[in-house]
């Protein structure tokens, strides 16, 4: 197992994240999410922005929760109760239209309005929940117990032996789509026990050294993308016919329709590309 970083920069977007509310000034941000969808506001290159104070006065508000600071502008998550006639989108199919930087933030008042409506009540006893006063979690004032955003780590990778890929096909992918394999980590398992075992029993193939690339927050609905590369090292494609539709292997110069270069799938291909020598 090997560390090394990805080729491409980190975003700067000098962001803060905090819990306790210091109230909302005009230069406010607002990321407004209508159940699972995000209202879609563009600047005047086209890329999505967050919506200013002024804008946010025709929404029925919900809950509205504080994340953080962006270069000094307090950043708010805000669910409302009425989409009215403004378009509200899946985040997911509207990938290409947010910088990273936003895209972390939109995400992360996804996952935060999805946790607070979801942890209103205590899952042991049953009690109504509070908010903890300084942290971001639910408190029950009857057993004590907190519940805290929850997570889901999973693992991405790219499999490769010299200059070819293995990439598949997933049921739900668009027709003639592949990707790199992906799943989640089991309890008690490690991150590199996940990798050897998810590509074990997607494609059934086995994997030697493993380098860790790199990661990227992924609210669908709330996963944290570690991705790698690993080096095959024997066996032969056998499919996990729930899962995946097709697998196979790749030149790096004959490569199938791939994901946009927003996902981190597409970055462990670039990455490996350059890696071998060959354009991107």
């Amino acid at each position: 197992f090997t560390m090394s970083a990805f080729f491409w920069p980190e975003p700067s977007n000098d962001f803060s994240s905090a819990v306790v509310d210091p109230g909302q000034t005009k230069d406010s941000l607002f990321f407004v999410c209508y159940q699972t969808k995000v209202l879609m506001s563009f600047n005047e290159k086209k890329r999505w922005r967050p919506v200013s104070a002024d804008e946010i006065a025709s929404f029925q508000v919900v809950q509205r929760h504080f994340m953080g600071s962006l270069a000094g502008s307090g950043c708010y998550a805000l669910e409302v109760s009425e989409p009215y006639d403004q378009k509200f989108v899946e985040l997911r199919s509207h990938l290409d239209s947010f910088d990273r930087a936003m895209f972390n933030l939109m995400g992360r008042a996804l996952q935060i309005c999805d946790w607070f409506k979801s942890h209103q009540f205590c899952g042991n006893c049953g009690a109504k929940n509070q908010a903890h006063a300084v942290d971001r979690a639910m408190v029950c004032p009857s057993c004590g117990l907190q519940f805290y955003p929850r997570l889901s780590p999973s693992i991405i990778v790219l499999v490769h032996r010299d200059d070819e890929v293995l990439l598949g096909r997933n049921h739900l992918f668009p027709p003639n789509l592949f990707s790199t394999l992906a799943g989640f980590v089991d309890p008690g398992e490690s991150i590199e026990e996940t990798v050897r075992r998810e590509v074990a029993e997607e494609v059934g193939v086995n994997v030697g050294r493993i380098n860790y690339r790199g990661s990227q927050p992924w609210p669908f609905p709330n996963s944290l993308m570690l991705g790698f590369h690993a080096e095959y090292t024997d066996g032969d494609i056998v499919l996990q016919e729930d899962e995946i539709a097709e697998a196979d292997w790749f030149t790096l110069d004959q490569l199938p329709p791939i994901p946009g270069k927003f996902a981190i799938s597409r970055w462990l291909i670039d990455d490996y590309q350059t890696e071998r020598g060959y354009p991107v």
